[in-house]
């Protein structure tokens, strides 16, 4: 196993070990965008020289003793759209192609100080306004996309490329990018980690959180970045719970709810079968599975585009007056119909977001520890397709939130799991939504599936 292989947690347990030292996993991992990025295009940035110091201090604080922790040393991408003090952010933007933080965010801060190796900045969809990242390709297929609009994150994941990736999540930005690469997405609950330094789509429905191969560095992940920050209006002083404690505890005795509808309506027959045979198995390991219906179903997709569309407007009224011919023109036509929104239509929509929190909550007092569905309800579309056929006509950015946008509206913890492939060998993902604050339950329910999902672990085959 080269090092680029290796799971953030098997990495970090060789560099503890002192088998493995950041600066040769560095090497590995560079060494492997030098081979694949040309044609996967995951990067917009590779910070090679402030990689090599950070890695070289984790060698260095390790020898003398100091310990930072399960991810010291570990290799990440960051997505383009986050601050970092002194290298370029340019939220995969012309319209930012200049732009030089002078302070990181909180999530770069969280990770420095768990001695993570920031390994460069990965593509977003511009301003992660897309569900598409065309700058970048699919590890598994280079003519299918990577999911939007985290894409660089997780095809640098897919590819080998890091052991771990920031993500955000507006209306699906982690699970879609996670599902259609085959690897791991967290959206946590809203509120967990701070946002703070991280350019907005929609201060309501904005989430960051981490990506992985696998469930078990997800966790690792999100313990370095959970927590309060005063800074962001948007969080919560809740205490973390300690992730990695029950992962392996298994799903005997858990109630996980199957929606009726709704999660299962015009989805892909490949995608439909896994899920529920996933769902199968979780069953056999001791859960109990009971078929549910979700909360006013009609309300999700026009609920999350009058907020997203009202909010992404507001953030970005000056730059698209003054800029508006930087933008890519489907980013430019989402922003300028944003502006033709009315201001009660957006009232009532955050209003109807409250009618969908409140029923969601009522749906998990039934009781249910968590709910199991589809991430997606298709795979990796191809590269210029628009839409999907299969049943009812659909576009590419309609049929990836529309199972996403409840984790949104709700702000519950989401989180994408692999689930096998369809016929033409591209990833499927199976979402796991848990109560609020409780991603200690998604994180052992989707560890459960991954112990016993017969593709867990696999990487695509780029040569």
């Amino acid at each position: 196993m080269h090092p680029y292989e290796m799971t953030a947690l098997q990495a970090g347990a060789a560099i503890r070990a002192r088998e493995l030292s950041p600066v040769e996993l560095l090497d590995s991992v560079l060494a492997r965008i030098e081979a694949v990025d040309d044609r996967v295009g995951a990067f917009v940035t590779v910070t090679e020289d402030f990689a090599r110091e950070a890695a070289q201090r984790a060698a260095d604080e390790i020898a003398q003793g100091h310990d930072r922790g399960p991810l010291h040393g570990v290799t990440v991408g960051v997505k383009d759209l986050v601050d970092t003090a002194g290298i370029r952010t340019t939220s995969s933007s012309r319209t930012m192609a200049d732009n030089v933080p002078t302070c990181d965010a909180a999530v770069v801060e969280r990770l420095a100080e768990a001695g993570a190796v920031m390994v460069g900045k990965t593509h977003t969809h511009e301003f992660a306004f897309g569900v598409i990242t065309p700058t970048t390709r699919n590890p598994w297929n280079l003519d299918h996309i990577p999911g939007g609009s985290s894409g660089g994150s997780g095809a640098a994941l897919a590819a080998g490329m890091c052991h771990l990736a920031i993500g955000t999540d507006t209306g699906g930005s982690i699970r879609i990018p996670a599902s259609v690469n085959g690897v791991v997405g967290l959206k946590p609950t809203y509120g967990r980690v701070s946002r703070r330094g991280i350019a907005s789509l929609s201060w309501a429905l904005d989430h960051v959180g981490p990506m992985a191969r696998t469930v078990a560095d997800a966790a690792a992940m999100l313990q370095a970045l959970a927590g309060y920050d005063r800074s962001d209006p948007g969080s919560r002083d809740v205490p973390a719970a300690d992730y990695a404690a029950t992962l392996g505890e298994g799903v005997a005795g858990m109630r996980l709810g199957l929606p009726r509808t709704y999660f299962f309506d015009n989805v892909d027959p490949a995608v439909e079968a896994a899920v529920r045979a996933a769902a199968d198995r979780l069953a056999e390991a001791g859960a109990e599975v009971v078929e549910v219906d979700v909360p006013v179903p009609e309300a999700y997709m026009p609920t999350e585009y009058m907020i997203f569309l009202s909010e992404a407007s507001a953030y970005h009224q000056t730059r698209i007056r003054e800029q508006a011919e930087d933008f890519e023109p489907d980013v430019r036509l989402l922003l300028e119909a944003g502006e033709m929104l009315l201001a009660t239509d957006y009232i009532k929509a955050l209003r109807v977001r409250t009618l969908i929190q409140n029923g969601w909550r009522d749906l998990f007092e039934r009781p249910l520890d968590a709910v199991l569905a589809p991430t997606l309800p298709n795979v990796a579309a191809k590269v210029g397709q628009k839409e999907f056929t299969h049943g009812e006509a659909e576009a590419i950015i309609d049929s990836y939130v529309r199972l996403s946008a409840p984790g949104n509206l709700t702000g519950l913890p989401a989180l994408s799991v692999p689930c096998g492939f369809d016929g033409q060998g591209l990833p499927i993902g199976l979402q796991v939504l848990g109560r609020p604050f409780d991603e200690a339950t998604v994180l052992r329910v989707g560890a459960a599936w991954e112990s016993i999902n017969p593709d867990a672990g696999q990487m695509p085959n780029l040569i």
